[in-house]
């Protein structure tokens, strides 16, 4: 008897095996299953930064281990996704193809060319959606409109989310008779070398199974923590799993369910409905960028177009490198460049510095988290800078301007973060280590800091900054009565 034509399974951002609902509909297809990575190189599609490729790398590892657990294995292919997929088909003679959906404006409008020549060429086309709690276009104001307020969203949100269909990981994949050829992973070079830089990254299990170990650890050992301490950056008391939610590693509605669990096992609710709320933003930012394909070039406040940004080229690269002179912004900086991850209240402080101290266009603050984020997403890094630089849609208004002193003063009060990331401050009290300028010479000659030579001098003061960035944003305030805000 003929083998049944296989079904391929074309792996993105769901790198996992359970909660899969592409790669469930495959196992419940009966024919052989062909699962398939491509390092897509079609034009226009935004290639990964630096960190986010470490990740895959690391990922992509684990996910095929997990399919060789199954009799099955993952094919890797490099090229334009289009081309690569039609080669696939011709080779297999493949009649279905699967996958789970991207949101992103540049993959949405790939996909849906791939769709319909495949289509075409009469192979079945069925896409899933595994990334979300529920599709963006479903959750509609009462006009029909999109929202652009989080907190009515995240209401309306939480009324239309059915968890009632549990996908579980398959026990089994049925192979084809011939295996199409497959790219190594190392030749891929995904891996950094010639410098290696990624070696503080060695905290983090890229992986289903690290996703999961990474829910539970912080679930039994955080959450009771989490409202409060996730703006202490020493705590380390956030989930961290971002990374992995990006991925695909671990769903959202995995997620979901396992913080209303740790609610039935005691957790606080309050504990627990700040943790999932994140979800909810990250649903909102996806939400926003599908209304608003142009966001990642374009303020979702045209008005924004007007500021008079900065062309700051020292500015910026002292700001990339943690050399600003502001210590609670070099610590969030350098935190960032050597483990590729930052505290959301990090983040804030650190872009906020960027776009109104500096006035340095959010678009090279965007830039830059995507290279060295292993978390960079799309939706989340445009619309959060966009949020912080006041030109987003819910924004913290432009006027908001954070003290990056005042902000270490109160969420690093001991010094400890600062310690940690600029150890050319460790030796300066506490007192001190957040405006070392203002010690004594005698404490810092104690200490070991040399202004302008151990430790940078401040690139900017923060009152004349903040000045200039209030008189700048003269150039779009559409409301002289706007109060101005510091904190």
């Amino acid at each position: 008897m003929p083998q049944q034509s296989p079904v391929i399974v074309w792996f993105r951002r769901d790198l996992r095996l359970a909660d899969n609902p592409a790669l469930h509909k495959a196992a419940q297809h009966g024919g052989p299953v062909i699962p398939v990575y491509i390092l897509d190189t079609t034009k226009d599609v935004r290639p990964m930064g630096g960190a986010s490729l470490w990740w895959l790398d690391k990922s992509l590892k684990a996910l095929g281990g997990d399919l060789e657990a199954l009799g099955s294995r993952l094919i890797l292919r490099r090229g334009p996704a289009g081309e690569v997929l039609k080669g696939l088909v011709e080779q297999t003679g493949a009649e279905c193809l699967l996958w789970n959906r991207l949101y992103d404006p540049d993959t949405i409008t790939r996909d849906k060319a791939i769709k319909a020549e495949l289509e075409q060429a009469g192979v079945s086309v069925t896409s899933c959606n595994a990334a979300l709690l529920t599709e963006p276009w479903e959750i509609k104001t009462g006009t029909g409109g999109s929202y652009k307020i989080f907190t009515p969203f995240w209401r309306a949100l939480r009324s239309q989310i059915q968890l009632d269909v549990i996908h579980r990981a398959p026990e089994a994949l049925p192979a084809p008779a011939r295996w199409p050829a497959s790219d190594k992973l190392t030749d891929w070079g995904l891996h950094p070398a010639k410098p290696d830089w990624s070696k503080g990254f060695s905290d983090w299990t890229p992986g289903e199974a690290g996703a999961s170990e990474r829910l539970h650890d912080f679930l039994d050992e955080n959450l009771r923590d989490y409202t409060e301490g996730r703006d202490f950056p020493a705590r380390e008391a956030t989930s961290r799993l971002s990374p992995h939610l990006h991925f695909g590693e671990i769903g959202p509605r995995a997620i979901w369910r396992a913080g209303h669990a740790a609610a039935h096992r005691g957790a606080s609710d309050s504990q627990v409905d700040k943790f999932l709320s994140e979800l909810g933003w990250r649903e909102f930012n996806h939400g926003l960028l599908y209304a608003r394909p142009d966001l990642p070039q374009n303020p979702f406040k045209p008005a924004f177009d007007h500021l008079p940004w900065r062309h700051d080229k020292h500015g910026l690269e002292a700001w990339k490198r943690g050399r600003t002179g502001f210590p609670f912004v070099d610590a969030g900086m350098r935190e960032l460049w050597a483990t590729g991850y930052m505290e959301n209240r990090v983040r804030m402080i650190t872009a906020s510095f960027l776009t109104k101290h500096l006035l340095v266009d959010w678009r090279e603050g965007e830039a830059w988290f995507w290279d060295t984020l292993l978390d960079a997403d799309m939706a989340n890094n445009v619309n959060n800078w966009q949020w912080v630089a006041g030109c987003g849609a819910d924004a913290s208004p432009f006027f908001r301007i954070f003290n990056p002193i005042a902000q270490g003063q109160k969420f690093d009060a001991e010094g400890d973060y600062i310690r940690r990331w600029v150890p050319e401050l460790a030796a300066l009290p506490a007192k001190h280590i957040h405006e070392p300028w203002k010690a004594p010479q005698a404490v810092l000659d104690k200490a070991g800091v040399r202004l302008g030579d151990t430790y940078a001098k401040c690139i900017v003061e923060h009152d004349a900054a903040r000045r200039r960035a209030l008189d700048a944003y003269q150039a779009v305030k559409t409301d002289a009565d706007s109060p101005v805000e510091s904190d």
